[in-house]
């Protein structure tokens, strides 16, 4: 199999692109560029680098389930922190990023969980101080200047933020059955009776959740409409804003199903779900995260669980913090939702951008279809159905260009574990040339491609969350260094920061043609070939301006692969962006496409 082949022409790019990848712009500049110019790269400060190890137990004296603090287990925190992550810009910039999507920092309840079954807070969205930064991570003087020293290098930052859910403080009088609270729905526990429909009542004239007016949620004063909400002694003043001890801003129906209205209204795994229909929620939130954008000059806004918030919320939020952030000079902030699916969904994404005014949301569908294409167990007609698709959202196709797009995610786990599960004899070398593979779509095809970090020192994983959250400093968890990499004989036991590793050479190499060619960041695209087994995908990419033509071409198979597709009649000669082109066109509408097996090329037609 002429896999090595395909990796030596992968990584054989121009010389032009084998520089370390340049700073887009000026510094002064940056804020003028549009969501849709950026390569964005998301990183847990916890498992990025730990620069002061003064913090590693945030401030708190006593084992790991006071501080929530052992390097050696996978669910605590390990240290990584705000500092660590500053001294490691160059790493990052050198990769080609240009934005730095950074994972919740707010402060957090340490250790929650019952017994025997605590983890920690370290991935940051267990937050009890919405307004301070987590002591694990650093100060806030820490990270003004993390966020200065990006902006000096002209690199935005995206904060990770959360309006579901608080941290597990709230408890329930009710016995909890085993397996936790059944969530109890408003048809059988409605807000006007105490305990379900039998039950005395409560409320009076409270006019339903519907009604978003102030004057109706006056009349919301008892919470003990499904359960028996309390706040355990000692945590009475555990949040921050202090509204956000009182029960009566909390949904307190039992834990999701994940079903239906409990989508909307149950607790996330026993979190502190946010009556969000509540005006003065909705009113908090936006002066929460509104002083973040006053304070810090941030970028944008990564939003965790969005699909479990009321739509009303949205769209009310999104204008008020793109109002605040305008009012703060920054005219290009971008707010994207999680709206996490499993399968290929583009309406259901869509539909959230519609209905809520949710400006994008991270393209789930992106990564089911690249990550079926180059798993070599189905073809590409879902990669290639994605543009049609692209109608559903708010702005149509145009509008799907700051779709935050990626291959690997801390919840799902990494392209090349998902490619690992679909072929469980594969070898090193073909799970890095297909892992290579996925990343020149990410980087060349529409949207905003999103690099999780990890990915390009050639992370795997053995599934998703905690196992997908390795530490690029020197772990010490054993079932991290266990686990062979790819492109490297490093183990997670060393740091790894290696900007020679191949996966780190392609992603910079990628990220600087697509910065310099405009069709790859902000063009039209036209499927040219595409197959319901493995084999040629191909489309043509169209500079906004000039409609000067770009071809991307992928071999999803693990054979060499020749094949003519149509091109525009105008396209006669090709110039190399990265592999190996055809110079000429075979006749006008037409060229011949030959690529290794499990190789790729960008080729763009000459004026």
């Amino acid at each position: 199999m002429p896999i090595a082949l395909a990796l030596s022409l992968a990584l054989a790019l121009p010389a032009c692109a084998r520089t370390p990848a340049a700073i887009p712009t000026a510094a002064a500049d940056f804020r003028a560029r549009a969501p849709g110019d950026e390569v964005v790269y998301f990183v847990l400060p916890d498992r990025f680098e730990n620069g002061d190890p003064g913090n590693d137990r945030g401030g708190l004296k006593g084992d790991r389930l006071v501080t929530g603090f052992d390097p050696s287990a996978r669910g605590f925190y390990h240290g990584g922190d705000l500092k660590g992550l500053t001294a490691r810009l160059d790493y990052i910039q050198g990769l080609g990023a240009t934005a730095i999507w950074l994972g919740p920092i707010f402060k957090n309840k340490p250790v929650q969980g019952p017994p025997g079954q605590e983890s920690a807070g370290y991935h940051g969205y267990w937050v009890t101080d919405f307004t301070a930064v987590d002591p694990h991570f650093g100060t806030e003087a820490g990270f003004r200047a993390f966020v200065e020293a990006a902006h000096a290098r002209g690199m935005k930052v995206y904060m990770d933020i959360i309006a579901n859910h608080t941290a597990d403080v709230i408890q329930y009088r009710e016995l909890a059955p085993e397996g936790g609270y059944p969530y109890r729905s408003k048809a059988d526990f409605p807000y006007s009776r105490r305990g379900g429909v039998g039950g005395t009542p409560i409320n009076p004239g409270f006019a339903g959740d519907a009604d978003p007016s102030p004057a109706n949620w006056a009349r919301m004063t008892d919470p003990a409409f499904a359960y028996t909400p309390y706040v355990p002694k000692g945590e009475e003043n555990a949040k921050v804003p202090s509204w956000l001890n009182d029960p009566i801003y909390y949904h307190n129906r039992g834990n999701s199903d994940w079903v239906g209205e409990s989508a909307l209204y149950g607790d996330f795994s026993g979190l502190d779900d946010l009556a969000t229909e509540n005006p003065r929620v909705v009113e908090g939130f936006i002066e929460i995260y509104g002083s973040w954008i006053d304070r810090f000059g941030i970028d944008g806004f990564r939003i965790d669980t969005a699909k479990h918030v009321n739509p009303e919320f949205w769209r009310a939020f999104v204008p008020a913090m793109l109002d605040r952030a305008k009012a703060r000079g920054i005219s290009n902030f971008h707010i994207f939702g999680e709206v996490a699916v499993s399968d290929y969904d583009p309406a259901l994404l869509a539909s959230w951008t519609r209905n809520a005014g949710l400006p994008a949301v991270l393209d789930f569908g992106f990564s089911v279809a690249v990550a079926e294409a180059v798993g070599g167990r189905a073809g590409t007609t879902d990669l290639a159905r994605l543009f049609d698709d692209d109608a559903l959202y708010q702005g149509g196709k145009q509008g799907a260009l700051q779709l935050p797009t990626f291959v690997s995610n801390h919840d799902a786990g990494r392209l090349a574990m998902l490619v690992k599960q679909a072929n469980p004899q594969i070898s090193q070398e073909e799970l890095l040339a297909r892992t290579m593979l996925g990343h020149a779509m990410l980087l060349t095809l529409r949207g905003v491609p999103v690099i999780y970090s990890g990915d390009e020192q050639g992370f795997v994983g053995t599934g998703g969350d905690q196992q997908a959250r390795q530490d690029m400093f020197a772990s010490k968890v054993a079932q991290y260094n266990d686990q062979p990499l790819i492109g490297t004989n490093a183990t997670t036991a060393e740091a790894n920061f290696d900007p020679g590793h191949p996966l780190y050479r392609l992603i910079a190499d990628l990220a600087e043609v697509r910065r310099t060619t405009p069709a790859l960041r902000g063009g039209s695209t036209k499927v040219r070939a595409f197959s319901d087994k493995p084999g040629l995908f191909a489309v043509s990419r169209f500079d906004p301006e000039s409609q000067r033509e770009v071809v991307a071409a992928f071999n999803t198979a693990d054979r060499p692969i020749t094949a003519r597709i149509a091109i525009e009649p105008g396209s006669l000669a090709f110039a190399p962006l990265s592999g190996q082109c055809p110079l000429t066109a075979d006749a006008p509408g037409t060229v011949t496409i030959t690529l290794p097996a499990l190789g790729f090329a960008v080729c763009a037609a000459k004026e």
